[in-house]
């Protein structure tokens, strides 16, 4: 029961007592009452304070029993609310499948135009140790993740073992430690599908640092995978980059007459499950 409405039943009780009271000690024939009377009279207004005063005790209770149900369940909605995202993620992170780039079924490739002995050429390098890894969430495409792939330069092989040997030495200078390996950083992914499906190829574009000879440029891949299951991948991915922006110098030699200034990056991929 509140202090107000306490306060009222008191009053009211007080003021029927005193007028109890007041006719008690009021002489008349006609109007004079007894302190019996007056005493019975106080007792029924007394009741009837009492039974007002029960009812409005039993509302109020209602009523702030009432006011903490709703807070309690604004309280639990709230909580519902803030730990969505985190059972999002937690479920996200559960349906997450990691996969590693086997040398098998993975080429790793240069291509670049040159004039030989007076004809057209397309100079083809390529390797097939290449490692990096792969985070495909089939829940939420846009998750995904790769890390850094690296390709071993140093077993790099054309069609030609003097050219073989001019880029271990002079061109990547991949037979040193220090430049043993073309490294690819990512640092954004872009263009995922909302969804993804076993056996169906998706595209999309990887941007990272690409680092040769020590010097890091940023370039971007136009990727396409298929997840072929849940315990393995295929994909392809291709670049354009200047071999000049990572201060590679191809020597002139007699019998080329010239090297386009482009270089075209390709790589063929098959990824297992990571253990």
């Amino acid at each position: 029961m509140s202090r107000t409405s306490w306060s009222r039943s008191v009053a009211s009780l007080g003021i029927v007592l005193l007028l109890a009271l007041a006719l008690a000690g009021c002489g008349g024939a006609q109007t004079q009452a007894t302190p019996a009377a007056a005493a019975e009279v106080a007792a029924e207004v007394a009741a009837e304070v009492a039974a007002e005063t029960t009812e409005a005790t039993a509302a109020e209770t209602a009523t702030e029993d009432a006011t903490v149900e709703v807070a309690a369940q604004a309280t639990e909605e709230v909580a519902a609310t803030e730990a969505a995202p985190e059972a999002a993620a937690e479920a996200s992170a559960g349906t997450a499948l990691r996969f590693q780039i086997v040398p098998e079924g993975t080429e790793a490739r240069f291509l670049i135009d040159e004039v030989l002995m007076g004809q057209d050429k397309t100079v083809v390098g390529v390797t097939s140790l290449v490692s990096g890894e792969i985070t495909v969430d089939p829940v939420n495409p846009s998750g995904a993740q790769v890390g850094e792939i690296r390709v071993d330069a140093s077993s790099l092989s054309t069609d030609d073992n003097r050219r073989n040997g001019r880029i271990r030495n002079d061109i990547l200078r991949s037979g040193q430690a220090e430049y043993q390996y073309i490294v690819f950083t990512p640092t954004a992914i872009s263009g995922m599908p909302d969804s993804v499906a076993e056996g169906e190829s998706f595209t999309f574009q990887v941007t990272g640092d690409l680092t040769i000879l020590g010097t890091a440029a940023p370039v971007t891949f136009d990727m396409t995978v298929t997840p072929v299951s849940t315990s393995e991948l295929t994909g392809s991915g291709s670049a354009t980059v200047r071999y000049r922006d990572f201060g590679i110098n191809i020597p002139s030699v007699p019998m080329v007459a010239g090297v386009s200034d482009d270089v075209q990056l390709e790589i063929d991929f098959t990824a297992q499950a990571a253990s």
